[in-house]
């Protein structure tokens, strides 16, 4: 446990064992949860349970609660008019997300939380509260998008394209995206993980790497890159814009 304190100072476990513990059982049994609510696939539990320790034993339980709410939005947001999305050919797959699309949603705010945990700088904190309230608002704006409306306005030229295609996006998905940037961000700030006058930065942050998602898709999605690296470089745009707008606000 003195290692664990001394490879991660910031992190939320410590020396204590008895917080160690809490994580690993809190995280077996979120893992189990999700899987049972085929969330995510056999191989994307394994990726999200490693994330989700990770992000327990630097963040604490108010970490915990915002990776859990982006899931809790994702999974709501994906069964929202399911039959629909079957028959547009949109739909999330049955069994769940698969590690690759874990990884490419929640690696960037790991990574962040991690450089916390080395380093007790706040920006690293915002960054990844940033990173994980892209993916929710990018997952809640594409699946209520698709399944409210017939037609979106592709983001690089506004031309009328099918609901669910790259880089297309509609009023209520992006709507129903930004609310879902905030709730995360509501919880990272309740919990007090992040500071009370992130919470703005941490909400524009997910949104804009929200619209950077929709740009890369109908740039390069499909052409030089599959969904998952359009996913992960979203998530990499929030963190980085969620650090800058701290960093220049609050000179931390």
């Amino acid at each position: 446990m003195n290692l664990l304190q001394h490879l991660l100072p910031a992190g939320w476990v410590g020396n204590s064992v008895r917080r160690l513990l809490i994580a690993v059982v809190v995280t077996l049994a979120f893992t189990v949860l999700a899987r049972l609510l085929r969330g995510v696939s056999a191989t994307g539990a394994i990726a999200g349970s490693l994330i989700c320790l990770l992000i327990f034993v630097i963040t604490g339980p108010a970490g915990f609660a915002m990776l859990a709410s982006v899931f809790i939005l994702a999974w709501v947001s994906t069964r929202i008019g399911y039959l629909r999305k079957q028959r547009m050919g949109t739909a999330e797959k049955r069994d769940g997300r698969k590690a690759s699309q874990v990884l490419a949603n929640l690696s960037i705010a790991a990574v962040c939380g991690l450089l916390y945990g080395v380093s007790g700088h706040a920006a690293f904190l915002v960054a990844s509260a940033a990173a994980l309230a892209e993916p929710a608002a990018d997952t809640v704006s594409s699946e209520v998008g698709q399944a409210r409306s017939e037609v979106a306005r592709l983001i690089t030229t506004g031309e009328r394209v099918p609901a669910g295609a790259n880089g297309g996006i509609t009023f209520v998905g992006s709507s129903a995206g930004v609310v879902a940037a905030l709730l995360v961000g509501l919880v990272g700030a309740a919990g007090g993980l992040i500071p009370r006058g992130a919470l703005w930065a941490t909400v524009v942050a997910g949104t804009l790497g929200m619209i950077a998602d929709s740009y890369l898709g109908a740039v390069f999605e499909g052409r030089n890159l599959n969904n998952d690296a359009v996913n992960f470089l979203g998530t990499l745009c929030a963190a980085l814009a969620g650090a800058t707008a701290w960093r220049l606000t609050a000179g931390s």
